[in-house]
């Protein structure tokens, strides 16, 4: 997560839908903040009080934690966005991330069907990689109540317009945006991957996102 008091924004980050690379874009509107230093300082004094008066929020932080962290009203104030990334491509992604980080824990389980099976399988042992993934885009988005909390979705699929619109919002020239954490190692088309029944795992483990969001397998995003 990204606050900036200048410019009046909130990022949220959700793991692998491109926002290493917006982050990345953003980091330097920092030094033109007159409030970066003083936000460094409440935030490790923070540390040591086990309060949260820094308003500095871990990276993949979901909206609800500013939200209950921040006065309302500056909360609602604020220009809340983030991006989101088609479920089925977000896992073969996710897939050769892992496969390339953490080697041992695609052991044995090299065929990407054979992994999403034991991904979702609720018996299996807890691996923090693992579950970085597994969690809905949306939880990231919504309040207690499950209502969107966030003003801007950006898409992964259209990720250069969506970040320019972005810069708009903000008032700031739009950077070059790096391509950061590029696969050279995963076929193009997410679809390729997938059988009928592995494609319905994915369908069901993320069915809110579907819902919500709008994706579906075979198609961009509706709505």
């Amino acid at each position: 997560m990204l606050l900036s008091l200048k410019y009046n924004f909130l990022f949220v980050h959700i793991a692998k839908t491109g926002g290493t690379s917006v982050r990345e874009a953003l980091q330097p509107l920092r030094w033109r903040d007159p409030w970066y230093l003083a936000q460094g300082i409440c935030h490790r004094l923070s540390k040591l009080s086990k309060d949260r008066i820094g308003m500095k929020f871990p990276r993949h932080a979901k909206a609800i934690l500013a939200k209950e962290a921040l006065p309302k009203k500056f909360f609602d104030g604020l220009f809340k966005f983030t991006f989101v990334r088609n479920p089925w491509d977000l896992q073969v992604s996710s897939f050769h991330h892992i496969r390339r980080s953490w080697p041992h824990l695609v052991e044995g389980r090299e065929d990407f069907g054979e992994f999403l099976r034991w991904r979702f399988d609720p018996d299996r042992p807890f691996e923090a990689h693992i579950e970085t993934s597994n969690q809905l885009q949306t939880e990231h988005l919504v309040d207690f109540r499950g209502e969107l909390i966030v003003d801007f979705l950006g898409r992964y699929e259209n990720l250069l317009a969506d970040f320019e619109t972005v810069c708009e919002r903000i008032g700031v020239r739009t950077p070059t945006l790096p391509h950061k954490r590029k696969a050279t190692d995963r076929k193009k088309d997410y679809r390729s991957y997938y059988s009928g029944e592995t494609a319905e795992l994915v369908a069901q483990h993320f069915s809110r996102d579907i819902d919500l969001l709008g994706y579906r397998f075979d198609g961009p995003a509706q709505g």
